[in-house]
């Protein structure tokens, strides 16, 4: 989804530096005052740590089909065996697609940049985010942090329309994205409709 009719207004102490060049970029160099950005109150770590936990993270834009992700440390077997090539880092890194940064709302971008933050604090705790024997809409980290950025959408005046459009991912069947949008209570898209998704880019991990 990019700059779709339906996206909310993302809040105006959001901002995005869409002329950030392909390389590796302080987070906030990307996304400038995110540290100070109140909606980070919602992701699952203390208020004195959010700060931190932004200056700690780094940003890789790439060109190419590319979303958002965070860059694992090694290519994880699950994704080995899908013909799955993500960029790896030592460090805790959200790879951003160039297209996607350049193109994309406002609001799908804050939606994204803090869904993957969650994944850094689940990794940091020491949970695996490409867990073996779940599907990627079941998988509990997956549902947990889409779950944070749907209810901060729908705080914005998000409706079911635009949360649909926002869940449908490339990579996903029409039955694993029924049961997504189940496992993260937003209702199916009515038959009217159904269809394919504005969002420009390809594969997120």
């Amino acid at each position: 989804m990019t700059g779709h009719r339906l996206s909310p207004r993302a809040p105006a102490t959001f901002h995005v530096n869409r002329s950030v060049g392909a390389g590796s970029h302080r987070l906030e160099a990307v996304f400038p005052g995110l540290d100070r950005l109140p909606e980070l109150a919602r992701l699952p770590l203390p208020s004195r740590a959010r700060g931190a936990l932004v200056r700690t993270t780094r940003a890789e834009v790439v060109r190419g089909p590319v979303w958002m992700y965070v860059a694992p440390h090694e290519v994880p077997e699950i994704l080995r065996r899908a013909g799955v090539s993500p960029r790896t880092a030592p460090d805790d890194r959200i790879v951003i697609g160039a297209s996607h940064l350049r193109r994309s709302a406002r609001m799908v971008l804050m939606m994204d940049v803090l869904h993957e933050l969650c994944h850094v604090i689940q990794r940091r705790a020491g949970r695996d985010l490409w867990q073996e024997g779940y599907r990627y809409a079941d998988r509990p980290t997956e549902i947990e942090a889409y779950r944070v950025v749907l209810d901060l959408a729908r705080a914005h005046g998000a409706s079911d329309r635009f949360l649909q459009e926002y869940l449908r991912v490339d990579w996903l069947t029409p039955k694993e994205y029924r049961l997504l949008l189940r496992n993260v209570g937003v209702p199916p898209p009515s038959r009217a409709s159904r269809r394919r998704s504005a969002r420009p880019d390809a594969e997120r991990p």
